[in-house]
Formats: C-alpha cells, sequence, structure tokens
C-alpha cells in the first residue's frame, strides 16, 4: 500500500478504528454525537499514550511497551468521538529534524519520495499530507511540527508552552515540549487545537487561560506583521526567499502592514536550544534503563545490564544528545553551559517581547531550504541542528507559531511561519486563514 511506501505509519489500529467509527455512525444514527470531531479519523505520533496499544516514541528501547493509560490529549480527544486510526512514525524521542532517526526506518515526503518529510513529527506530517487522516496531533520541541509542515504542505500548530497538557506524552524536553495540531486547512487546525487545550491537574506546567476561540477576520486591514531582520540574511535558499517574498507582497495586498523590527539575541536562540534540550534530554531519558519497561539487555551484573541496554536500545542520535547533555550537565560544567544557557534564555525571551510592542505578529519562513534528499544530512549533525534555526526561538520563548504552505516555486513545498504573542493563537491563526483564503481564491498551494 501507499503507506508502506511512505512509512508514515508504524501502527495501523484497524479493529480499534472501525469500531470506534460504527459507535460513532450509532450516536448520529440516535442523534446523541458528541460533536464536530465525532467519527473523524485522527492519527497520533508514536510518544503519545493511548491505552491498550504500544506507544515506543520510534525507539528499540521500549520495544513492546503498551500504554498503560491515555495522555490527557487522547482522552480529551476519545471523550469528544474521534476514530484513532495509528501511531504514526517519528525521530527517537523526538531528536530530529528528517524522520531518518527513527528505529521503524525512515518516512518518505509524499510530495518526493527521494526526499525527507521534516520531523520528528514526520509520520503525522505525511498521514495528514497524504491523506491518511483528517487530522493529527504532533509534538514540538524546536520545530518538530512546523518543520515537516513546511516540508509536506500542511498546516501546523505549535501551541504557547502550557496550553496543552504534556501528561502522557513520552517526554524529550520537558520545558520546550508541547503537543500541537497538524491539518490540511488553518480551520481544522483551529478545532483540533480548541479539542485539546486546557489546564491539566495532571502537568502542573499547564497555565489557566482564557478558552480558545478562533476571531476569523475578513482582511488584514489594521494588523501589524513583523519581519525580523535577522530572519532575512545568509543561509536562506532562494527558492525559500522567492516564495517568501511573494507571500509578503499578498499579505499587503490584504491590508497588513508589513515593518521590519529588530529581534535581539535570535542569533543566541540555537545555541541555547542545542544546550539545554540536550541536559533535559539526559536527565527525562535516564528512566529508560531496562528495568521497569521495555527493552532489556541482560549482563553479568547490574551496571553491565544498563550498559548492554541503554546502548544497544538507543540509536546514534539518541546517544549523542543523551551525552552531550550529560557532559553540560557535568561537574565543572554546568555553570558554563546550563546556568549560561539559563541566562541567555531569560534574554531572549525579553528580545522577542521588545519585537512586539509594535506588532502583532512575526513572520519568518518555516524553514531555510525545502525538504532536503534523504541521507543527505544524517551524517553532518551541524547541518541537521541548522534546520532549525527558524524554529527554535519560539520554543526556547515558549511562544505560539503556526506554519503554513506557500506558493511553490521548484515543485516541493515551502512553509511560511507566524509567530504570536503568549496565549494569541486565535490572532496568529486568523492572520493565517486569510492568507490561506486568498490562495484558494487567486492561487493554489
Amino acid at each position: 500500500s501507499l503507506n508502506l511506501a511512505l512509512n508514515a505509519y508504524i501502527e495501523i489500529f484497524e479493529e480499534r478504528a472501525l469500531r470506534e467509527a460504527k459507535e460513532s455512525d450509532i450516536r448520529r444514527d440516535q442523534g446523541k454525537s458528541f460533536g464536530v470531531l465525532d467519527g473523524v479519523p485522527i492519527a497520533i505520533k508514536d510518544n503519545m499514550l493511548l491505552a491498550g496499544e504500544l506507544a515506543t516514541a520510534g525507539s528499540h528501547i521500549l520495544h513492546g511497551h503498551i500504554a498503560a493509560r491515555d495522555a490527557t490529549v487522547c482522552a480529551k480527544l476519545k471523550s469528544q468521538g474521534a476514530v484513532f486510526l495509528g501511531r504514526t512514525n517519528m525521530d527517537e524521542f523526538a531528536m530530529g529534524s528528517s524522520t531518518e532517526h527513527s528505529y521503524y526506518g525512515p518516512t518518505k515526503n509524499p510530495h518526493d519520495i527521494e526526499r525527507v518529510p521534516g520531523g520528528s513529527s514526520g509520520g503525522s506530517a505525511v498521514a495528514v499530507a497524504a491523506n491518511f487522516c483528517a487530522g493529527a496531533l504532533g509534538t514540538d520541541t524546536g520545530g518538530s511540527i512546523r518543520q515537516p509542515a513546511s516540508f509536506c504542505g500542511i498546516v501546523g500548530l505549535k501551541p504557547t508552552y502550557g496550553r496543552v497538557s504534556r501528561s502522557g506524552i513520552i517526554a524529550m524536553a520537558s520545558s520546550l515540549d508541547q503537543v500541537g495540531p497538524m491539518t490540511k486547512n488553518v480551520e481544522d487546525a483551529a478545532i483540533l487545537f480548541s479539542a485539546i487545550s486546557g489546564s491539566d491537574d495532571l502537568d502542573q506546567t499547564t497555565v489557566q487561560a482564557k478558552a480558545f476561540h478562533p476571531a476569523w477576520k475578513k482582511d488584514l486591514h489594521g494588523v501589524r506583521i513583523g519581519l525580523p531582520r535577522v530572519a532575512w540574511g545568509d543561509g536562506m535558499s532562494e527558492d525559500v526567499r522567492r516564495a517568501l517574498n511573494t507571500a509578503i507582497e499578498k499579505l499587503k495586498i490584504l491590508g497588513a502592514e508589513i515593518v521590519e523590527v529588530d529581534l535581539p539575541y535570535a542569533d543566541e536562540a540555537l545555541a541555547v536550544y542545542y544546550v539545554l534540550m540536550p541536559c533535559e534530554v539526559s536527565a527525562n531519558l535516564s528512566r529508560f534503563d531496562g528495568m521497569r519497561f521495555g527493552r532489556r539487555e541482560p549482563g553479568l551484573d547490574l551496571n553491565q545490564t544498563y550498559i548492554r541496554s541503554r546502548s544497544e536500545g538507543f540509536g546514534v542520535e539518541a546517544r549523542r544528545r543523551i551525552l552531550l547533555g550529560t557532559f553540560a550537565l557535568s561537574r565543572g560544567y554546568y555553570d558554563a553551559y546550563y546556568v549560561q544557557a539559563k541566562k541567555v534564555q531569560t534574554l531572549i525571551r525579553r528580545g522577542y517581547e521588545m519585537a512586539f510592542q509594535n506588532v502583532d505578529a512575526l513572520l519568518t519562513p518555516t524553514t531555510p531550504t525545502s525538504a532536503f534528499k534523504i541521507g543527505e544530512k544524517i551524517s553532518d549533525p551541524l547541518s541537521m541542528y541548522l534546520e532549525d534555526i527558524f524554529t527554535v526561538g519560539v520554543n526556547v520563548a515558549g511562544l505560539p507559531a503556526v506554519s503554513i504552505p506557500v506558493q511553490d516555486i521548484v515543485g516541493m513545498p515551502i512553509g511560511m511561519q507566524f509567530i504570536g504573542k503568549h496565549f494569541d493563537e486565535a490572532g496568529i491563526l486568523s492572520i493565517a486563514r486569510v492568507y490561506e483564503e486568498s490562495e484558494r481564491i487567486y492561487g493554489s498551494y
């Protein structure tokens, strides 16, 4: 099948999906539908717990692990009648920008199977783009929803940190992870976001924010959009630059005022991210030791069992980030790396606050290039990490951002990112939808 060729799903919940679909049909026949999501087929990333189903985070070390409970986001979707189609492929423990770092093999871009779909939520992005589901959930730690959304030509929303519960999500970096929707269009993203957002007693980092309600606009008159000067320098491909410049001109026609803004410390965001994230990875993944759950490789003693289980259970990229984080947290280096990164993180957050003083949203490319070839960057970690240059700052600052497709020039999708103030998902989604509607009328992507 097409899924075998693209490797979007690790597992399809065939019996479960058919049962849930029939239950939804019965509710509709009886006039007892749960609402707009009742009967809608949804895919979930393999790091989300669904009681009774396997959940492995794309890793060999969790081979055979069956979830004992539902992640809060899954419980919310279940309560609204959504149909769970299956679990999607991902970079191991969400560590990657290409979905090549999966125990289950790479996922392929449906627009060109020789290219990557982006990562780490590549399986979810492909499932949506290839019409394998109506929508999917992904997680975004440094761009893992938005970057694959850009590469696959779909919409991906990374909510404000704390807007969606992380309970029941296999953690990568707890202060950066956030669950969000991946859909065909902006309105569907708003519907799915509304379904999963809200505070949760099981996640103390969630906040008591006002319930999300979309506020759709007819045009962009009165909207000020900032272009961070730092995002338009070297490193961006000419194809992306041309596509974004064309999109900016369309935004002006739609009534938006486009202004250049300074974004202090934006250049430091990537470095800060690649210190903080491995440190949290080192701490979070220490629990995977072959003892309580997952794969165990017996040794002559307890220490050797730990070493063998972790060495053989984790892939190359996971081991690399664990080692980087452990080093940065070690005695003599903690102050120089982790503490310093936390200080600069505060400066980055203040930089965004300054940038937002006179604008409603910021606009950048989602990625510096369109999708690259499978295998092109897998042996060059630094080159792969640079794919996150436009996305990581949002996670470091805890802000919301949405990636939407713009008209491609070279046959591969290109993404445009709107970044909003804290808890202003409604604002950036409304801007995105006005642009999206104009594309439907005047051109297609």
